[in-house]
């Protein structure tokens, strides 16, 4: 296995990619996760010329500005991410342009070979399906995936609290994730299977049939 690892989880809305990447990090330990939504969020909530657009460009639904995407990105490794720290890209790249900067600072790095670029692959359907089923524990903001056992629970298995329905899990903004899969992620994922290096994982399974299986590509 090369050192540190590096792995980017993508995948459809719905399709578990946080699930995953919090049981890679307890299975590995020494993983910095980088999710791009989690950049997005944390720059929105500072008081500053641009946090302040971003902000406004998240509540009306839209997509930021792409150079930003890959600045917040490439920031996130220079500054956060340790000399011999593995890395666990949640949701990165987005699109195409963003995916070949990413490569170009992770060759200069020296450290495109040892990525591993992962798709849990679920259909459109089942996205939608899982979307809108979900929820959310109102007192500690666990999310609680409609899949498996998670499917009777009535209360947060966590804490007991109430589990409710996510207020932007709307049919409308759900299908506006899956279009946007389907129209800019998809050129990632064929960006990646071109040079042979996409590994498709059946991510519709159990959460724990889906983590054994990743566990298999970095076993081979």
């Amino acid at each position: 296995m090369p050192f540190p690892l590096i792995i980017s989880l993508t995948g459809r809305s719905g399709s578990g990619k946080g699930t995953q990447v919090k049981l890679l990090q307890e299975y590995f330990g020494n993983m910095r996760c980088i999710s791009t939504g989690d950049l997005f969020r944390d720059l929105a909530s500072q008081n500053t010329l641009v946090g302040k657009k971003i902000k406004q460009t998240i509540e009306k639904g839209e997509l930021p500005f792409d150079d930003i995407a890959i600045a917040l990105l490439l920031y996130e490794i220079a500054y956060k991410v340790k000399d011999g720290q593995g890395i666990i890209f949640d949701g990165v790249t987005r699109h195409l342009e963003e995916a070949k900067a990413l490569d170009s600072f992770l060759s200069w790095l020296g450290q495109k070979d040892n990525v591993f670029h992962l798709l849990i692959d679920i259909s459109r359907e089942e996205g939608f399906h899982r979307l809108t089923k979900r929820r959310i524990c109102k007192k500690c903001g666990r999310l609680i995936p409609w899949i498996g056992e998670f499917k009777k629970l009535k209360v947060c298995d966590k804490c007991g609290g109430e589990l409710l329905y996510r207020s932007d899990d709307s049919e409308k903004a759900i299908n506006s994730r899956l279009d946007f899969f389907d129209k800019q992620v998809a050129k990632v994922i064929d960006y990646y299977k071109k040079q042979g290096k996409l590994i498709r994982i059946n991510g519709e399974q159990s959460i724990e049939n889906v983590f054994q299986d990743i566990l298999k590509v970095f076993k081979r």
